[in-house]
């Protein structure tokens, strides 16, 4: 191998575990992490950068990923937790991978291949989740849970989301399948992703993810008046949640009902009583340093003296990522999240499949909203998950189409 030949060669590797990484964001951190780090060694080596920064001047996605980890990283400046606070950053640094990600899947080829083993990760996971739902699987990794939640690879609540991200993905390709056969294979797997979710696992983020998704979809086919089945085939999952999929059981009966026994400052110990006070706690914590935050990463000793003396419960995580931004960064960082989805959602226009803007536009509202329950960014699996999707999809992201779309508005 001549040396002239080592930047090519990185960043076909660089490339290769990118792709990888479609299949084990779902399946492996510690892959994960190895997968990453061989990445970013291998874009380093890539050179080329000139072009690559030239390129993401106006990449509106990475630029406004980057601001916001920038946000964060400057956080740490005045926060009392400094090493804390590196920790914490370190845990948002898949947001820093978007314009890393973006560079490499610039070409369709390499999109459709991550595509393609994102698609056979969610098959493994909803072929196993199904077979230990029957009792054919037992538990054991892969499977983690049981056959009352037949949680795969990971806990329940991360799994409910990814399936629910599954079953659009799954419903946009029966959308634009070439055939009937096809179209059909497609949307009985997307109505089999949307059947784990409600029915098989318990985690009420994936489903309220998955309301949001379906009606995305629907207002995606009612504007292209087709696939009128499809999408009747959602607005019935719709329904399906809301008024109640297992009679025995009906989960956003029992949000209403802990809603209305929670009591401020009592300590209510269920998962919405407990969320009511995270939210309360934060927002005070959020009025005493509306500007700039405690800093990155003094969120869990800033909660712990919140609630010192009470009855409450200390935490390190509000379960809402826009709290979890505010009490750190002040109400710079809530806004700098929504921004990055804002983007997400607006460029989508200048990606080149109806499949890709699609997409986009359902991470975004996906993240939006999730960030609502959870802090999704800060968590593992889903902040890589964004940040990989949105590396993928707009690594066919198109300036001169973004100009031509803005002018014909």
């Amino acid at each position: 191998m001549r040396f002239d030949q080592l930047p090519n060669l990185s960043t076909r590797a660089a490339t290769g575990c990118a792709i990888a990484l479609g299949f084990s964001i779902l399946v492996s951190v510690a892959l994960d992490n190895i997968l990453l780090a061989v990445v970013l060694l291998c874009w380093l080596a890539g050179a080329g950068f000139r072009e690559k920064f030239n390129w993401l001047r106006g990449h509106g996605v990475s630029q406004s990923a980057l601001a916001l980890f920038a946000l964060l990283a400057a956080g740490i400046a005045w926060s009392a937790q400094t090493a804390e606070g590196f920790r914490i950053l370190g845990k948002f640094a898949d947001l820093a991978f978007i314009p890393v990600f973006a560079t490499l899947f610039r070409r369709d080829i390499d999109r459709k291949r991550a595509g393609a083993f994102l698609i056979a990760a969610l098959l493994v996971t909803l072929a196993l989740s199904c077979l230990t739902r029957i009792g054919i699987v037992e538990t054991g990794y892969p499977v983690i849970g049981n056959t009352n939640e037949p949680e795969v690879f990971k806990k329940y609540l991360t799994q409910s989301i990814l399936m629910a991200c599954g079953s659009y993905l799954f419903a946009l390709l029966a959308r634009g399948a070439p055939t009937p056969s096809r179209r059909l294979i497609w949307a009985l797997l997307s109505v089999a992703s949307a059947f784990n979710v409600t029915v098989m696992l318990s985690g009420r983020s994936g489903q309220i993810a998955l309301a949001v998704l379906a009606l995305l979809f629907v207002f995606q086919v009612w504007r292209s008046k087709g696939f009128v089945l499809v999408a009747g085939v959602f607005a019935f999952l719709i329904a399906g949640i809301i008024y109640g999929y297992a009679p025995d059981n009906n989960r956003f009966t029992e949000v209403v009902k802990e809603f209305k026994a929670w009591e401020p400052g009592k300590g209510m110990l269920t998962s919405t009583g407990q969320r009511l006070d995270y939210s309360l706690n934060s927002l005070a914590i959020v009025r005493e340093h509306p500007l700039i935050g405690v800093g990155t990463g003094g969120f869990t000793a800033a909660y712990a003296h919140q609630v010192e003396g009470t009855n409450l419960e200390a935490t390190v995580n509000p379960h809402n990522e826009y709290l979890n931004l505010a009490v750190q960064l002040g109400i710079a960082g809530p806004l700098a999240a929504v921004w990055l989805f804002a983007m997400v959602w607006r460029h989508a226009r200048a990606l080149p499949t109806a499949l890709e803007r699609d997409l986009a536009r359902g991470l975004a509202i996906t993240f939006a909203v999730g960030c609502l329950f959870n802090s999704m960014l800060m968590d593992h699996v889903e902040g890589l998950f964004f940040a990989w999707s949105a590396g993928v999809l707009f690594g066919g992201y198109d300036p001169v189409r973004m100009r031509n779309e803005a002018a014909r508005q």
